[in-house]
C-alpha cells in the first residue's frame, strides 16, 4: 500500500503544482473581477449535475463489485461487470448532458438569481463545459478498472493531463490577443478529452478490461445503482463544498475568484495527503472486506489514519505560516492586486486547519465504502450539509469572506469527526482510542508550529522587501521555521509517527 500512496501522491502533487499555474494564469490574466467569477462559475451547473449523479463516487462504487469478483478469481465476470457498468454511466451521462445543454438558459436564470447580468455570458460558458464532464464522468469508470487491478500509475497521469489543457488553453488566448474564460474552458475540454478518457481508455486495455459489446452482467448495473442510489440521494458536505463558493459567491463581486485562489492553494496538500492516502488505501480496503478480514481492516484503516493525520497537521502548520508569502508567489501578477493577495491569503490560513479533517473523511468514509455501508457516511454528511447551509450565511454576516472559509473549515470538521464516532461505534472504540491522541498531538503541533512561523515570516518580509527572489527566501525560511518547530513538539509529546518516521529514515538505502 505504501508504493501505491506514493504514486497516487506524486501524481496529485505534480497536478496540484500545475493546478497552481493554471490558477496563477487566472489570476493574472483574468484577475479577481466578475471575469473570473464567470469561468468559476460556468463549472457549477456541469459540476453539480455529476454530483447529483454519484459521478465524484464512481470508482467507490464500482471498486467493491470488480474486488469482488476479483478476490473470487474470476477476472471475466470482473470485465463483464466493468463493460455493463461502463455502457450504462456512458449513454446516461451523454444523454443528461444534452438534455443540461438544452435547458441552460432556464437553469442559469434558477441558480444565479443573485447576478441577472451574468447570465447570458454563463449560458455560452456552461454549455462549453459540459461535454468535459463527460469525459470526466465516463473516465472514471476507467480509472476504477485499473484501480480494482491495483494499477495507479495511468490514473494519476489523468489530472496532471487536464490541468495541463487549461495552461495550453489560456496560453493560446493570450497568443491570440484574448485571454478570456472562453480559451481557458475549451482547454478544459481538450484536457479531460486526452487525459480522462483516451489515455484512461488504454489504461483500462492494458489492466485486462475490454469494453465488450454484450457482457451478460446486467446485474452488475442494478448491484451499481444499489451502492450509487444512496450517493445520488444524499449529498455530502464534502462534496457540496466547492459548490458553495458558487451559489454563496454571488453576494458580492470577485467573491467567488477570492475563494477559490485560497481554496485551491488549501487543496495542494489535501490532494497530495488526504486525497493519495485515501485513493491508494481503498482497493486494499475493499479487498479485506470482501474476503471477510474486519479486524484486519479496521487495523490497517486506523494505521492510516494516524499516519495521515500527523502528516496533515504538518502540512497545516506550513500553510498558516507560508500564507502570505504562498499567495504573492504564485497569484502577485498582471491584473491580481496586493489587496487581492492579502484577502487570499487571510482565507488561506482559516481553509488551512480542514487539512486534518479531510484527511480522515478520505479514510473513514472509504472504510464504509469498503464494508458497503453506504449511506453511513452519505447519511452523515448530509445531515451535515443541511447544518453547513446557514452556518454559511449567519457566518458571512459577522465576518464577511473569512467567515464562508472559517464556515467550510468549521462544517468539514464536523463531518470528519461524526465519522470517526459512526466507526467507533461499529469497532467498540478500539481504533478511536488510537486515534484521538494522534489527533490532539497534530493540534497542537499545528497551533504552536503555526503560531511560531508567522512572526519570523513577517519579520524578514520588511526587512528583505518586495519581489519574487526575496519571497522565495522568505517562503523557505518560513517552512523551515514551522516544520523545525512542529517536529520539536511532535518528539516533546512523543509522538510515534514521528519515530517511525526517523526510522524509516534511518533504514533508508544507501546512495551508490
Amino acid at each position: 500500500m505504501g508504493t501505491a500512496a506514493a504514486v497516487v501522491s506524486g501524481g496529485i502533487l505534480l497536478s496540484r503544482v500545475l493546478g497552481l499555474v493554471r490558477e496563477s494564469l487566472l489570476a493574472s490574466l483574468i484577475g479577481v473581477n466578475t471575469e473570473g467569477d464567470l469561468y468559476r462559475h460556468a463549472f457549477a451547473i456541469p459540476d453539480f449535475l455529476s454530483y447529483l449523479l454519484a459521478g465524484a463516487y464512481l470508482t467507490i462504487t464500482l471498486i467493491p463489485i470488480l474486488s469482488r469478483y476479483l478476490e473470487s478469481d474470476d477476472p471475466d465476470g470482473a470485465n463483464h461487470a466493468f463493460a455493463t457498468v461502463f455502457r450504462f454511466v456512458a449513454l446516461g451521462i451523454a444523454g443528461l448532458k444534452l438534455a443540461l445543454w438544452i435547458l441552460a438558459p432556464q437553469l442559469i436564470e434558477i441558480v444565479f438569481t443573485a447576478r441577472p447580468e451574468l447570465h447570458d455570458p454563463l449560458v455560452s460558458l456552461t454549455r462549453i463545459a459540459l461535454p468535459a464532464q463527460i469525459f470526466l464522468v465516463s473516465g472514471s469508470v476507467l480509472m476504477a478498472g485499473q484501480y480494482a487491478h491495483k494499477r495507479f500509475v495511468i490514473p494519476a497521469v489523468a489530472p496532471v493531463i487536464y490541468n495541463l489543457g487549461i495552461i495550453g488553453g489560456g496560453l493560446i488566448g493570450l497568443a491570440m490577443g484574448d485571454p478570456s474564460p472562453e480559451t481557458f474552458l475549451w482547454g478544459a475540454v481538450a484536457g479531460s478529452a486526452v487525459g480522462n478518457f483516451g489515455l484512461q481508455y488504454l489504461g483500462a486495455r492494458r489492466a485486462g478490461m475490454r469494453l465488450t459489446l454484450s457482457s451478460g452482467r446486467e446485474s452488475a448495473v442494478r448491484e451499481y445503482l444499489m451502492l450509487a442510489i444512496p450517493l445520488m440521494i444524499g449529498q455530502s458536505v464534502a462534496v457540496l463544498d466547492e459548490q458553495f463558493i458558487n451559489w454563496f459567491g454571488q453576494i458580492q463581486d470577485g467573491a467567488a475568484s477570492s475563494l477559490f485562489f485560497a481554496r485551491r492553494l488549501n487543496m495542494v496538500p489535501i490532494g497530495v495527503i488526504a486525497q493519495a492516502a485515501g485513493v491508494a488505501a481503498y482497493p486494499f480496503l475493499a479487498r479485506l472486506a470482501a474476503s471477510g478480514r474486519s479486524a484486519e481492516l479496521n487495523e490497517t484503516t486506523e494505521r492510516a489514519a494516524r499516519h495521515t493525520l500527523f502528516v496533515a497537521a504538518a502540512a497545516t502548520a506550513a500553510l498558516v505560516g507560508l500564507a502570505r508569502p504562498m499567495g504573492e508567489l504564485i497569484y502577485g501578477y498582471g491584473e491580481f492586486g496586493s489587496g487581492d493577495a492579502a484577502v487570499v491569503s487571510n482565507l488561506l490560513v482559516i481553509y488551512a486547519f480542514s487539512i486534518p479533517a479531510w484527511g480522515l473523511h478520505q479514510l473513514i468514509a472509504r472504510h464504509f465504502y469498503a464494508e458497503r455501508k453506504m449511506w453511513v457516511p452519505v447519511g452523515v454528511g448530509t445531515a451535515v450539509t443541511v447544518i453547513a447551509v446557514p452556518t454559511w450565511l449567519l457566518l458571512h454576516d459577522a465576518m464577511g469572506l473569512n467567515g464562508f472559509a472559517l464556515a467550510s473549515t468549521l462544517t468539514m470538521s464536523l463531518y470528519a469527526v461524526a465519522l470517526v464516532v459512526m466507526w467507533g461505534r461499529s469497532t467498540e472504540w478500539a481504533g478511536v482510542r488510537r486515534l484521538l491522541p494522534a489527533f490532539m498531538r497534530g493540534l497542537i503541533g499545528a497551533g504552536l508550529a503555526g503560531l511560531a512561523g508567522r512572526p519570523v515570516v513577517d519579520a524578514i518580509s520588511t526587512s528583505l522587501g518586495e519581489g519574487v527572489g526575496p519571497t522565495i527566501v522568505v517562503g523557505l525560511v518560513g517552512l523551515v521555521t514551522t516544520l523545525a518547530v512542529f517536529a520539536l513538539v511532535a518528539w516533546g509529546l512523543r509522538a510515534p509517527e514521528l519515530e517511525l518516521i526517523r526510522e524509516r529514515l534511518r533504514n533508508r538505502p544507501a546512495l551508490p
